[in-house]
């Protein structure tokens, strides 16, 4: 009796044994070098009067977070979801939007890092949206591009939803995220450029680009000189020969695809380049605005007279930095 309990109970555990427990997806590698607070302390040593401009939701604002605009089913992480936050004015009315792409040279930040500013410009009567985008190693050029394509598709496809203008949306970035928006608004049209993400048939345009000290070309005679002289010097690949696949003679499709100065054409978004004093990062404007003369596509540039690179997380500069960015987005989008 007692040997046929325990066999009972045996048997009756085994039922409720998995056959195959599923190993655990790795996570998603995340370089958490770039943030405020690590810049700020580089900073302050040269500025010490600079302040850090913080999060704070102004009143008649409200906040959609964490909201997923794609899905990959299969990735070597497991499924993976790519997410935004949304900001508008707490009302019933339509509003221009704008995507904002962040920094981190391609392997750090995340969009956290555009929320102050993203805060300040839903203020001003837009719905600003921080987007998520795969960075290195999680993916190599030009997925981030693709992702960011598809956030547009996402969100001209949800219009009705958050209250937008599907015939008004922009995108901005801040240093590398400005290489990218760049890219993405020159490109309109440009099925090369496209991706096979979701919402294929709708529209990716946008109507407008704020590039905040990001390089418009990577195929100028200095970058590809500097990254080779970096690789002979160190033995390992500068993050922006990383990000597009090798340097410039192994992978000179991609430099090219991801240099915005090659793609310009009559269907190209009017753009605002915002700039430090740093030469290095108006790498490619001054041609990409000449090209844009001959198709009479307006641009302008403002410079802010600072040798600080990420000048927008800071009080006064980001104050400046709002001014150009709010005045072009009314100019392009609300006056025409």
């Amino acid at each position: 009796m007692r040997t046929s309990f325990l066999l009972s109970l045996i048997v009756a555990g085994m039922l409720f044994v998995p056959s195959r427990i599923a190993a655990k997806a790795p996570e998603v590698p995340r370089d958490t070098s770039f943030t405020v607070w690590s810049t700020n302390k580089k900073v302050i040593k040269k500025h010490p009067e600079v302040t850090v401009m913080p999060p704070v939701l102004p009143e008649g604002v409200k906040v959609y977070e964490n909201v997923v605009y794609t899905h990959f089913n299969k990735t070597p992480f497991g499924p993976r979801d790519l997410h935004v936050d949304i900001f508008r004015p707490d009302n019933d009315s339509i509003y221009p939007a704008l995507l904002m792409i962040h920094g981190g040279g391609w392997n750090s930040g995340d969009r956290s890092l555009q929320v102050p500013m993203a805060q300040q410009i839903a203020k001003a009567g837009y719905v600003t949206i921080p987007v998520e985008y795969r960075l290195i190693p999680e993916a190599l050029y030009p997925a981030g591009l693709h992702d960011i394509k598809t956030a547009v598709r996402w969100v001209r496809k949800n219009c009705k939803k958050y209250g937008i203008d599907p015939d008004r949306i922009a995108v901005s970035g801040c240093s590398a995220g400005a290489q990218l928006a760049t890219l993405v608004g020159v490109t309109n049209g440009s099925a090369r450029h496209e991706g096979k993400g979701q919402w294929g048939k709708v529209s990716s345009r946008v109507q407008a680009i704020v590039s905040m000290d990001g390089i418009a070309t990577f195929v100028s005679p200095e970058n590809i000189a500097d990254s080779e002289d970096y690789f002979n010097k160190r033995g390992k690949l500068h993050v922006n020969a990383t990000w597009l696949g090798g340097l410039y003679k192994d992978s000179p499709d991609n430099w090219n695809e991801a240099s915005a100065v090659k793609w310009v054409t009559s269907e190209s978004a009017p753009v605002c380049f915002i700039n430090s004093g740093l030469p290095r990062y108006h790498d490619g404007r001054d041609e990409l605005r000449a090209l844009y003369d001959g198709y009479g596509i307006y641009s302008e540039c403002n410079e802010i007279d600072v040798d600080v690179h990420p000048f927008w997380f800071f009080h006064p500069w980001v104050d400046e930095t709002l001014g150009y960015t709010i005045k072009f987005l009314d100019k392009t989008l609300k006056e025409q």
